[in-house]
């Protein structure tokens, strides 16, 4: 038998200290990058910081799951992507649709990310937003319409809207990355408002995308806030370990499906092209 192929690396960015109680997801195999002591980072990134989170980010390529802490922190998708050299698409699950010009111009921040990827990334082809608001894609400028694709919040809860996204192939690699704000309250807590979305109908969604598409990396955030009562916050901290890790043991599952695949000496339909 051959070398079994390891599963996806895992990286845990901890910026607000949230990580450090989610005791069910560091019983993964991980890698740990600390950026607590790194100013300048809530919901804003400036020069120095930035350059700081990509130095301690220069040892990992942009494959894996990595999970980059609370919405506040949604930028980093972009430092992810930024290591990307060869077309891709960015695939964007979130209530919202982070295409927002920023309050400051010289500061990137977490609701402006994905205009910024499509601004300067030479690489990035077409971006798929999932779960948005319907009038938050309303908004967004005339001209990055011919490079994005939107399934609204309603159109993905509705059935029918299901074989409009079915149909979605792209034909480069893609990147994903997943705000847990989409889902519904009683699946996670985030500290922004959030869409409608089970973790179910989410699987379903990114299911889909892992067993069509050749998926390079994922990011997944939307941790809750600490500035709430302490039972409060812990209870919190519980509802979105549990949610992270039934997340990452879904996608390892497709990546162990597609070893088995190769293994065998074919391509089953159902096996992502997942690179781990």
């Amino acid at each position: 038998m051959g070398k079994k192929k390891e599963e996806p690396q895992v990286i845990i960015m901890n910026f607000s200290h949230i990580y450090e109680d989610e005791l069910q997801l560091k019983r993964q195999p991980y890698k740990w990058i600390d950026c607590t002591n790194i100013q300048g980072t809530d919901c804003y990134l400036d020069e120095l910081a930035a350059a700081e989170i990509e130095q301690r980010m220069k040892p990992y390529p942009p494959e894996g799951i990595h999970f980059i802490d609370s919405g506040n922190y949604h930028y980093i998708s972009k430092l992810w992507t930024d290591k990307i050299r060869e077309p891709f698409s960015l695939i964007v699950f979130d209530h919202h649709t982070d295409m927002q010009p920023s309050l400051f111009e010289e500061l990137l921040s977490c609701g402006s990310w994905v205009k910024e990827v499509l601004d300067s990334n030479e690489f990035l082809k077409k971006v798929v937003l999932i779960g948005a608001k319907e009038e938050l894609i309303e908004q967004v400028d005339l001209k990055y319409k011919s490079r994005i694709i939107c399934f609204s919040e309603r159109e993905i809860t509705n059935k029918k809207a299901w074989g409009a996204f079915a149909r979605l192939h792209l034909q480069e690699p893609v990147y994903i990355s997943l705000d847990k704000d989409v889902l519904d309250k009683k699946e996670a807590v985030t500290n922004w408002d959030q869409g409608s979305v089970s973790v179910l109908k989410l699987e379903e969604y990114l299911g889909y995308i892992l067993n069509e598409e050749t998926v390079i990396g994922i990011d997944i955030c939307g941790e809750a806030a600490t500035d709430e009562p302490m039972f409060i916050q812990k209870e919190d901290d519980l509802i979105n370990d549990n949610v992270n890790v039934e997340l990452l043991s879904f996608i390892r599952k497709y990546q162990e499906k597609r070893e088995t695949s190769k293994e065998s000496g074919g391509r089953d339909e159902e096996v992502s092209d997942y690179r781990g």
